[in-house]
């Protein structure tokens, strides 16, 4: 497959384009409809470099400088060379290639984790979000069909892959000896890619793809009667507090009810859509086993049982009848916890409307937990 892209441009050229890139990239990360946190990434390209997001970098803030120049011939040359068949061997070569292939100059940066999936489509420009509303589709049980139903051929599905080299690759083998290239790439349990020449078109096809979903969905997340404070019972709070802080590092803990999680929190089978993690994201930042507590008064002994099976503390924590609890590291941290945990819920109820919801697979949750480029992206969006 040839890649390709724009002719060589000019100076001028380039700091207009890369100011369309910033413009483009805020306009999107600013909307947490469509990112959240660390997530998503964005690039532009010419025939022989690459501008593309730092991981780490927020695309609500990112600046030109916040991109990372790449050397494409040197990012063609990685699909040749052989890499070890463990994950984590793999991912740390392919990593290093990465870094090998950066311009002169770029060398404190980190380019994203996506940047040979962004080389590889034949588009000056791509962005790459997670909106809820395209991942009730994504991560639902029928929607490989109704991606096929709504967008046809001007599409592409790809099952649920580890993120970075093995996407890029399962990308790279679908578009091989493809006449024409699709403008939209919706990926299983992650979100979706869009390319195009300029932005605005990105614009135009991002709003096509929201207003076809949106007409296929029945219900929609209730987040009424909104309540950030524990209510008659603080002692649960306090209480998830001193068992996150049996390890002997401090944590912060954040409160949640609304109508949607007073119906999630009934009872253990309510809150079964929302006890797994449905994309990446909600693993690097809400963690991928929600902790459903029976009783306030089992608060510490339920918390230290689901770190000892599990293997790390939770980041998410439910009360029955009460609400639910963010933790983390920081106020920050928990803070931003349960607003991925939020949207957990949204993605849930957008499902509904594809044949129900659809978790990651033990194996691809396992993957992301250990990947050194996800706690990477992590500890840069909670510090």
């Amino acid at each position: 497959m040839s890649i390709y892209g724009p002719k060589q441009i000019g100076y001028t050229k380039l700091i207009m384009s890369l100011e369309q890139l910033t413009a483009i990239s805020r306009f999107y990360g600013a909307d947490p409809d469509y990112v959240i946190a660390g997530g998503g990434n964005t690039s532009f390209k010419d025939q022989t470099t690459l501008w593309i997001k730092g991981s780490g970098v927020s695309l609500a803030t990112i600046g030109p400088e916040g991109f990372v120049a790449m050397n494409r011939g040197k990012l063609a040359a990685i699909w040749n060379a052989g890499y070890p068949e463990d994950p984590a061997g793999r991912e740390a070569a392919v990593l290093a290639a990465l870094m090998a292939a950066r311009n002169p100059g770029e060398e404190n940066k980190r380019p994203s984790v996506e940047t040979l999936l962004h080389d590889m489509l034949p588009f000056g420009y791509v962005v790459h979000t997670h909106p809820s509303l395209v991942n009730g589709l994504t991560c639902s049980a029928g929607g490989e069909a109704a991606m096929k139903s709504l967008f046809g051929d001007e599409a592409l599905w790809i099952p649920i892959s580890d993120p970075g080299f093995v996407l890029a690759s399962a990308i790279r083998a679908e578009l091989s000896g493809r006449a024409e290239i699709p403008a939209l790439v919706f990926l299983q349990n992650h979100g979706v890619f869009a390319g195009a020449g300029d932005p605005e078109t990105i614009k135009a096809i991002y709003k096509r793809v929201v207003a076809a979903i949106n007409e296929k969905i029945g219900r929609r997340p209730d987040f009424r009667a909104e309540c950030e404070v524990y209510g008659n019972s603080p002692e649960a709070g306090e209480l998830l507090r001193k068992a996150a802080e049996s390890g002997g590092e401090r944590r912060f803990v954040r409160f949640r009810r609304n109508n949607e999680i007073a119906r999630l929190v009934t009872d253990r089978a309510s809150f079964a859509p929302v006890s797994s993690a449905y994309t990446p994201d909600h693993i690097v930042y809400a963690g991928s086993d929600p902790l459903f507590i029976e009783s306030e008064k089992e608060t510490e002994e339920a918390f230290a049982a689901h770190s000892r099976k599990t293997g790390r503390p939770p980041k998410i924590a439910a009360v029955k009848g009460m609400g639910v609890f963010g933790i983390g590291s920081s106020e920050a941290a928990a803070a931003l916890a349960l607003e991925l945990f939020t949207d957990t819920m949204k993605v849930a109820a957008y499902a509904e409307a594809f044949g129900g919801p659809c978790f990651m697979t033990d194996e691809k949750i396992a993957f992301i937990n250990n990947w050194e480029a996800e706690h990477y992206r992590q500890k840069h969006v909670e510090k």
